[in-house]
């Protein structure tokens, strides 16, 4: 339970003054409204907001989203930029263990009533092509070479192998491949655990959902976006698998050793970090880098996976079902990127943990496309209820042009196990008709609705507040789930 101070700035706006603590060196900031506070409150993921402000070089505020709940080190829903040229860190734990950890959307030029009948044959067709859960390992076998080449060109190099083609890479950040991967930054037991996951969901909130367009807010970017009310989309949720996990495994157990040696004190040794310039950040950017490509490339193959599933249930190519990527976005990632401090442009380390980046209209990063409205923001909520897109805003530069990544757990895993009956989870979401197929019934359990947030209150924070504007809302037909 919180017990230290929040201070109302507007009404979804709350600080964590610098002064609650001796060694903060900003003030902390959580977006929320008052509805969403007094959940918030009974989390310790404020005291995270307050102990990242001890990070050397951080700049402006500790940061944290709506969806905020408790993390290794960083709450989830966390975001902190460091400044490399006066003395900034980057810490795994501002990252977290699913490196790159992300989202994409594809959309269709299906209509519901085209698929409500088909509805169980496309939740089949995704569970047989998709290996998920636990362990699982996908049909592609790559050597320890070719797992290098990989990593250094994430979603390029799936296209490259037939598994999609260059417009996907356009609509990816980062065009699906960040530079700077460094393979030789990896440990063997991080390609081990690699070599047989690229093109597999995963376990946990992980998932491949067929939606529906429900509402649209902006008819204007809608149709920018070639999107209507009634159409069929699909989401994509994953990361990097068990590479992601061992490459941030690896480097925490290296950054704790680096506390000591360049005489950094934190409150929380899970915030362990090394100056930016040091030879260990060096390697940890290089590794964690060639994680998040390896996701990317993860990502790719699944949507060729998805595509393959709606070819064989409506015996058209996808391209006739206009299967193309809205875009796809990391919210597990620390990047280079240029913002504005005090009136000069400055070269930042942006950790996003549970955040999404949200660049607005005009930002040179984004495509040619979105140029004019935007960086798309997909925004998922639990299987039983709705996600959202979005489009980024100017105002977001406040937070670095930063803003949720879905609903934001409210139960742990345990509590919904002990909480939650499956029968009766599975009848209200058939009752929705809603279908879901998961390799093992505790993962439904733990995913259940009610361990999260409400989505439509978390969205309507973000949007008030000026981080990111609603465009439309979408509800789920089936969900595969890792």
């Amino acid at each position: 339970m919180w017990h230290g101070p929040l201070e109302k700035i507007t009404d979804y706006k709350f600080r964590i003054p610098k002064s609650y603590q001796p060694g903060m060196r900003v003030d902390g900031i959580i977006y929320a409204d008052e509805k969403l506070l007094q959940g918030i409150k009974k989390d310790k993921a404020p005291q995270q907001v307050a102990n990242v402000a001890f990070l050397p070089g951080i700049v402006n505020n500790s940061f944290a989203m709506p969806d905020i709940h408790w993390g290794y080190g960083f709450p989830i829903g966390g975001v902190a930029a460091t400044d490399p040229d006066n003395g900034g860190v980057i810490s795994p734990g501002g990252v977290g263990f699913d490196i790159n950890c992300g989202i994409r959307l594809v959309k269709t030029n299906l209509e519901e009533k085209d698929v409500k009948d088909r509805v169980t044959n496309l939740i089949n067709s995704l569970y047989q092509k998709i290996p998920s859960g636990v362990g699982s390992k996908g049909e592609l076998r790559i050597s320890k070479e070719e797992e290098k080449r990989l990593l250094v060109n994430g979603a390029g190099w799936a296209v490259r192998k037939g598994l999609g083609v260059d417009a996907d890479l356009e609509f990816c950040a980062e065009g699906g491949a960040i530079d700077g991967a460094d393979p030789d930054s990896v440990s063997d037991r991080a390609y081990e655990r690699g070599k047989h996951q690229a093109g597999t969901l995963g376990s946990g909130n992980h998932f491949v959902e067929v939606q529906v367009i429900e509402n649209i807010f902006d008819r204007e970017a809608a149709e920018k976006l070639g999107l209507f009310i009634g159409q069929i989309t699909v989401m994509i949720h994953t990361g990097s698998r068990g590479f992601g996990y061992q490459v941030c495994d690896d480097y925490v157990r290296i950054m704790v050793q680096c506390l000591s040696k360049y005489g950094i004190n934190l409150p929380d040794r899970q915030l362990a970090c090394a100056p930016i310039n040091s030879p260990e950040a060096k390697r940890y950017i290089g590794a964690m880098r060639a994680a998040a490509n390896y996701a990317w490339a993860n990502r790719q193959v699944l949507t060729h996976r998805v595509r393959e599933s709606f070819e064989r249930v409506f015996d058209k190519s996808w391209q006739t079902l206009g299967m193309d990527l809205i875009y796809d976005v990391a919210h597990n990632i620390a990047k280079f990127e240029k913002h504005v401090v005090n009136g000069k442009e400055k070269m930042l380390c942006i950790h996003r943990k549970g955040a999404t980046r949200a660049f607005g209209p005009g930002h040179p990063d984004l495509p040619l496309k979105y140029q004019e409205i935007g960086q798309p923001v997909i925004i998922p909520g639990d299987m039983g209820t709705a996600s959202y897109l979005l489009l980024g805003t100017e105002q977001a530069k406040e937070t670095f042009y930063s803003t949720c990544h879905g609903a934001g757990r409210v139960k742990s895993r345990h509590e919904a196990l002990r909480t939650v009956n499956l029968e009766t989870l599975i009848t209200e979401l058939n009752n929705k008709g809603i279908q879901v197929r998961a390799t093992g019934k505790k993962t439904i359990v733990e995913e259940a609705p009610s361990a999260y947030k409400n989505i439509d209150d978390v969205v309507d924070v973000v949007h008030k507040a000026g981080l990111s504007k609603k465009v439309c809302r979408i509800r789920p037909l089936c969900v595969l789930k890792g």
